[in-house]
C-alpha cells in the first residue's frame, strides 16, 4: 500500500510541476530554475565501491579486487562487512544501507535476552533456554515471537542502545523480521559476541557462539562457504520474500582459526530466488576465506 500511495503522490506531483512549467512559459518566469534543475536530475549516482583497509601489506587491495569481482554481474543490492582482528583488516560495501532483517535478527533477540538477564542478575529459565535453542539452531519463528513479545520494545531498544547499534530499527507490531538492519550494526553485534566487553558476559558470549555453531546443516549456507578446515564456524542466516525488492537473503558469521579471528556480514535484497541470493553471498564468502587463509 505504501508504494501505491507514494506512486500516486509522485504522479500528482508531476502533474502539478507540468502545470507550473506551462504557466511559467507564458509568464516568462520559472524557466531558468527548471533548466538549471534538469542536468542534476539526469546524473545517476555512481554505484558504491568495496572499500578495504589492512595492517597486512597487499591484503586490502586483494580483498577489494576479489570481492568486487565476485559481485560483478550479480543482480540485486548487496552490502558487505568484514573485520579480521588478527590482521586489522576491514572491508565494507553499503555499510549503512538498511535491509529487512528476516531471521538474522534472532541473534539480536538472544543477545538482548542475555543482556537483560545479566542486568537482573539471573540465569535463563529452562523455557527460555529451550526457546533460544530452537530460535537459533532451527530458526524457529514461533520461539522468536515468544521471546520478542516477552522482551518488549523497551528492553530490545535498551539492548540496542547499550550495544551501540544505533542504525537498527526494531520491527513494529511484533513483526521482528521487518527490523531494519545494516552491515555496520551487524558487525558491531558480532564484535560483541566474539570479544570481551561490558555489554555481554563471557558466559553469554560463549552461549551465543555455541548455538550459532549448532545450526542445522540445511541452514549452514552463506558466510561459511569455502571456510578452511580447522576454522570454527558460528552462523545465522535469514531469508524472506516480499512483494517489493524480491527475496531478502542474509548471512552473518564468526570464524576463528588458522591465525585469524574474523566476522563476515552479507546482506542482500532484490534477488529473484532464495538460491540466487545464497549464491551471491557464497561467492563473496569464498574469496574472503581464501584471501585471509593465504595471508
Amino acid at each position: 500500500m505504501t508504494h501505491g500511495t507514494t506512486s500516486e503522490k509522485t504522479t500528482g506531483g508531476a502533474r502539478r510541476v507540468r502545470a507550473l512549467v506551462a504557466v511559467g512559459v507564458g509568464a516568462g518566469i520559472l524557466i531558468p530554475s527548471v533548466a538549471a534543475a534538469t542536468p542534476a536530475a539526469a546524473a545517476p549516482a555512481p554505484a558504491p565501491a568495496v572499500s578495504c583497509t589492512s595492517a597486512k601489506a597487499g591484503l586490502a587491495d586483494k580483498l577489494k579486487r576479489d570481492i568486487t569481482a565476485a559481485l560483478a554481474g550479480r543482480k540485486g543490492t548487496v552490502a558487505v562487512g568484514l573485520y579480521d582482528r588478527s590482521t586489522k583488516t576491514t572491508c565494507t560495501l553499503r555499510a549503512s544501507s538498511a535491509y529487512d532483517s528476516a531471521s538474522v535478527v534472532k541473534v539480536t533477540v538472544l543477545a538482548a535476552l542475555l543482556w537483560d538477564a545479566k542486568k537482573n542478575d539471573r540465569f535463563l529459565t529452562d523455557r527460555e533456554v529451550s526457546l533460544a535453542k530452537a530460535m537459533i539452531t532451527k530458526s524457529d519463528n514461533a520461539a522468536t515471537s515468544t521471546l520478542w513479545k516477552q522482551l518488549g520494545m523497551t528492553k530490545i531498544k535498551g539492548f540496542l542502545a547499550a550495544a551501540g547499534m544505533t542504525q537498527t530499527k526494531p520491527g513494529a507490531d511484533g513483526y521482528w523480521g521487518l527490523t531494519r538492519i545494516t552491515v555496520t550494526d551487524e558487525q558491531k553485534l558480532l564484535g560483541l559476541i566474539t570479544a570481551k566487553n561490558a555489554v555481554l558476559s563471557d558466559n553469554s558470549r560463549a552461549y551465543i557462539l555455541k548455538l550459532m555453531g549448532q545450526v542445522v546443516s540445511s541452514q549452514r549456507w552463506g558466510t561459511p562457504y569455502g571456510v578452511p578446515s580447522g576454522v570454527t564456524v558460528a552462523v545465522k542466516n535469514g531469508w524472506l520474500k516480499r512483494s517489493t525488492q524480491g527475496w531478502r537473503v542474509h548471512s552473518v558469521g564468526a570464524f576463528k582459526g588458522g591465525g585469524h579471528d574474523y566476522m563476515i556480514t552479507v546482506l542482500t535484497h532484490g534477488n529473484s530466488t532464495m538460491n540466487y541470493g545464497i549464491s551471491t553471498i557464497q561467492g563473496v564468502a569464498k574469496v574472503i576465506h581464501k584471501d585471509l587463509a593465504a595471508s
